[in-house]
């Protein structure tokens, strides 16, 4: 991960400003709004909920859902937007159950824009997991042929948002991130972030069911740069640094155990989006990498490291009558 961390800092240099500078398009609209079209979109990507735990002088434990691929369908329109994820079993590689177990995953967002500021709330739902190093524990284990330990009721469920201001009036964050704007011209924003949740974690143990709720605050001080390298075509690199507070509390009823904590954890995510943007169609490749850390106690820490990518495909279209004259009533209600 050091290295793949590195190489999209070299990348980002060569995206800067100084770079895109050279090759700004003729057109003297920045910035062109598609927030009267519909907008719909598909996207798979290859992301999975993973789990690792480092206990000094133990065998690391690697806990991975099996939902290799996730398609997400999105639709915006004005003001508003909404995204629903799924990992449905007949996209290859979501599939193995009796090796891997079941595993179901859903992911629901909503958001909202105002001028500069983008709000979005989230439900994601997974349950199923499996040990990705079984043979750490198992000595004659074969891989392909027998079953991963499971734990076919282990439930996350994560409920939040975040809250999000683009600095730079001259840069837009939709072009990269929800494809409601056309960038035209080459730039950058600082995008202060604010993300908080709340989340769960439920299982059943000899014990009886554990669970554990943690509420998190994060600040990350996001930077996205779009190079427009063609009239239709763009290279949109991003870091987003995070540090924040976790507060944590563990119950197993068995036992009747209670837990508080409080954690500070870090993260570093980041990724490159080579996309293509015009009247009616959109579509792009994005590479991503997630790094996010806590100790737990002196001897313990969790993290969870992933590369992945996704793979999206969009058309805007004009929307019927029937649909824009609530939303023309609420733009002037809102004075948009």
């Amino acid at each position: 991960m050091p290295s793949r961390i590195l190489l999209f800092f070299v990348i980002l240099f060569f995206m800067s400003p100084v770079a895109g500078q050279q090759t700004v398009t003729p057109d003297t609209t920045a910035i062109i709004s598609y927030l009267d079209q519909i907008i719909i979109k598909a996207n798979i990507d290859t992301q999975t909920d993973m789990y690792k735990v480092n206990t000094e002088g133990e065998t690391d434990f690697q806990l991975a859902a099996n939902n290799r691929y996730r398609l997400f369908l999105s639709l915006d329109y004005e003001l508003l937007g909404l995204s629903v994820g799924i990992s449905p079993k007949l996209l290859l590689g979501n599939g193995d159950d009796d090796l891997r177990g079941k595993s179901s995953f859903t992911d629901v967002a909503f958001r909202f824009f105002m001028k500069n500021w983008t709000q979005e709330l989230q439900h994601k739902k997974v349950e199923g997991y499996y040990v990705e190093n079984t043979g750490a524990f198992i000595p004659d284990w074969l891989e392909g042929t027998d079953p991963y330990l499971q734990f076919n009721d282990l439930k996350t469920s994560f409920w939040g948002g975040s809250t999000s201001y683009v600095l730079n009036p001259e840069f837009s964050l939709r072009n990269v991130v929800y494809n409601t704007e056309w960038q035209r011209k080459s730039a950058g924003s600082l995008i202060p972030t604010l993300r908080y949740g709340f989340s769960r974690i439920t299982a059943t143990l000899e014990g009886g069911m554990a669970s554990e709720d943690s509420y998190d605050i994060q600040f990350s001080p996001d930077y996205y740069y779009t190079w427009v390298l063609h009239e239709n075509w763009f290279v949109a690199p991003f870091i987003s640094p995070g540090a924040g507070i976790r507060f944590s509390k563990e119950r197993q009823e068995g036992d009747a155990i209670v837990e508080n904590n409080v954690y500070w954890p870090l993260s570093l995510d980041g990724g490159l989006q080579v996309g293509y943007s015009s009247e009616h169609i959109i579509f792009g490749v994005v590479a991503n990498f997630e790094t996010y850390w806590y100790n737990e106690d002196e001897r313990t820490n969790i993290e969870n490291d992933q590369f992945f990518a996704k793979l999206y495909f969009g058309y805007r279209f004009e929307p019927p009558k029937a649909v824009k004259k609530p939303f023309n009533w609420l733009n002037k209600q809102l004075g948009l």
